[in-house]
């Protein structure tokens, strides 16, 4: 099992991660990006925690409700047994069908037989473990206050006693209960009958939503899974999609790769809407195109690698050095400078998924209009820009080079611009923007395939392997045909494998060589076999890689070598989108062979 075995429950507004024994160690309130409350994965002492303490002897299970995002968590000791139902509610209200999705988190706690019985250790620390609190009780709830700041608050309503809570005693379970987590004082009753409804409401919205879901024969559950977790990855308000929930879970135990990623990546953003279009859902697709209208206001606007989730450009990063870091891992950061970095990649992944918007599910005439005008943007920036140096696809902090994912998702962006045109019947562009594309495609070919290394190599100028050359055939840019593709798969996986497990390069960065393996990597790596003809080889590396998720089949950023666990921010869109894309490949392989095997 896994350093990072934690679930997740959410509501698109924010989300907590509650550990394999439920105890919440990591909620932001009341967003996806606002300082925690709870940070105990980032310190053990310092960091606060929301938990159930039990005897020893209890035996505690932890699974997700089918088809939901509903986590509950089952504790059995010898007087008895009980369920704590963790969630955040969201569904449908109103006429217009706008969305309840409050900042309040819910622990149903449901008694299974006899009497369990169990103590509650209910304490936040505000401003990621920055500062300490003074409660207050009232009739129904209590009120938590930072002593930094008595603006700070934070309600907690149950129908246990609140003493009992508060003091930390011994509570006897005879029946039902609830325990709520507010941002804002309640103005309506909260009671069981209250809490029974919200339950059902945000059970009957994940249901609903998982219906409206294609299906498959094969690892439908494991698609379903990683799904659910792309939508909770996503921020109603604005359409933003979250690259992870954490911030500085580090890619190796001890080291500094440790990064905030609760921010919207164009990348990151784009492959994970793409997946959720292809999967019939097109609601999470328009929202982000708002979101793109509203982070390019003019066509003046220069396009950055990512934004805050309102759509924020400026993301200062900072570190908090009261926090001992997840196991012993310093520094902590929150705020990521990596969005000064120049990564032209990241434009043809976001006109990729315009391409899509186009071609399934246009908009307006005026949206139609506006998001021309962004494809325009595009291709003018990659035409000035697709000579130039950048920091890559893996955000090399301290150095640029010609990067040759880079060129080809430049290529990408044309080729899609191209498509959006012919679509438009605006064909006065097609001629200028072929002969740019035309013009990509061959300094490629020229400059970033080596002999030596019978490969294409990471940039220009190097011989190095890099585990992203590997989705050359996966937007387009060659035929998984051609021999300097088989060749270039041929080569990352004898040189960049370790341990059943990819690298994503192995030379050294800014910050030495990596010493874990980028999960996302690895699905590329199952891609690109199955697209090779190397079918078997695909599906058995594709069913090896799926044993190394958490308990509750959840991926983090990294996975470690020799033990397979979990490393890096957690949940993260990009391996969960990367499990969908290639689970779908291979469920279509083994749904045709049913018929032609005998």
């Amino acid at each position: 099992m896994g350093k990072l075995d934690y679930g997740v429950v959410g509501n698109c507004r924010t989300a907590a991660l509650i550990s394999n024994k439920g105890s919440l160690d990591w909620f932001c309130f009341p967003d996806f990006d606002s300082p925690s409350i709870f940070s105990k994965i980032l310190d053990k002492d310092k960091g606060g925690s929301f938990e159930f303490i039990t005897d020893k002897d209890c035996i505690i299970s932890q699974k997700y409700l089918e088809h939901s995002n509903i986590l509950c968590t089952t504790y059995e000791m010898k007087e008895g047994a009980f369920e704590v139902l963790d969630f955040m509610p969201r569904y449908k209200i109103g006429e217009f069908s706008s969305y309840y999705l409050p900042p309040e988190l819910y622990r149903f706690i449901r008694l299974k037989h006899g009497k369990p019985h169990f103590k509650i250790r209910y304490n936040p620390r505000p401003n990621y473990g920055k500062e300490k609190v003074f409660h207050k009780r009232g009739p129904t709830y209590i009120k938590t206050v930072s002593t930094s700041n008595n603006r700070n608050t934070i309600y907690l309503y149950s129908d246990l006693n609140l003493l009992d809570i508060l003091e930390e005693r011994s509570v006897v379970l005879t029946g039902d209960a609830y325990i709520m987590i507010a941002y804002s004082q309640k103005l309506i009753k909260i009671d069981l009958t209250r809490v029974y409804l919200e339950y059902q409401r945000t059970k009957v919205y994940w249901l609903d939503w998982i219906n409206r879901s294609k299906k498959f024969a094969y690892y439908n559950d494991t698609i379903e899974r990683s799904m659910l977790v792309l939508k909770l990855l996503s921020y109603q308000k604005t359409g933003a999609v979250l690259a992870a929930l954490t911030t500085s879970i580090p890619e190796t135990i001890g080291g500094e790769r440790n990064w905030d990623y609760r921010f919207c990546w164009l990348r990151d953003a784009s492959m994970s809407i793409k997946t959720l279009i292809s999967l019939g859902h097109k609601g999470a697709a328009r929202r982000f195109m708002g979101f793109i209208h509203n982070v390019l206001k003019s066509k003046q606007e220069r396009f950055q690698i990512m934004y805050g989730i309102r759509n924020e450009k400026i993301l200062r990063e900072k570190t908090l050095s009261h926090l001992a870091g997840f196991e012993a891992s310093k520094p902590v950061r929150i705020g990521n400078k990596a969005y000064l970095q120049k990564q032209n990649d990241s434009l043809g992944y976001l006109m990729d998924v315009i391409y899509y918007y186009y071609r399934y599910f246009p908009g307006t005439l005026d949206e139609i209009e506006e998001m021309w005008e962004v494809v325009k943007n595009i291709v003018k920036t990659v035409s000035e820009e697709w000579e130039k140096p950048d920091n890559g696809i893996w955000e090399i902090r301290n150095k640029i080079s010609h990067f040759v994912t880079s060129k080809v998702m430049c290529w990408v962006a044309m080729d899609r611009a191209i498509k959006i045109a012919l679509l438009l019947d605006e064909t006065g562009y097609v001629l200028k923007w072929e002969a740019i594309a035309a013009k990509i495609k061959q300094d490629v070919m020229d400059k970033g395939w080596k002999e030596e290394i019978s490969s294409f190599s990471q940039t220009y100028d190097n011989t190095e392997l890099d585990a992203s050359l590997l989705l050359m055939e996966d937007y387009g840019f060659i035929s998984s045909s051609d021999e300097k593709y088989i060749k270039t798969v041929d080569a990352i996986q004898k040189e960049l494998m370790n341990n059943d497990l990819l690298y994503r390069y192995r030379n050294q960065d800014d910050f030495g060589i990596s010493t874990s393996a980028f999960t996302i990597c690895n699905f590329w790596l199952v891609k690109a076999l199955y697209r090779i003809g190397r079918i078997n080889q695909a599906k058995e590396l594709f069913e090896r890689l799926l044993t190394y998720g958490n308990h509750l089949n959840l991926f983090s950023e990294d996975l470690d070598f020799e033990t397979k666990g979990q490393l890096g921010n957690f949940p993260q869109a990009y391996s969960h989108l990367a499990i969908i894309e290639t689970a779908i490949l291979l469920t279509k392989e083994l749904s045709l062979s049913r018929f032609i095997r005998p």
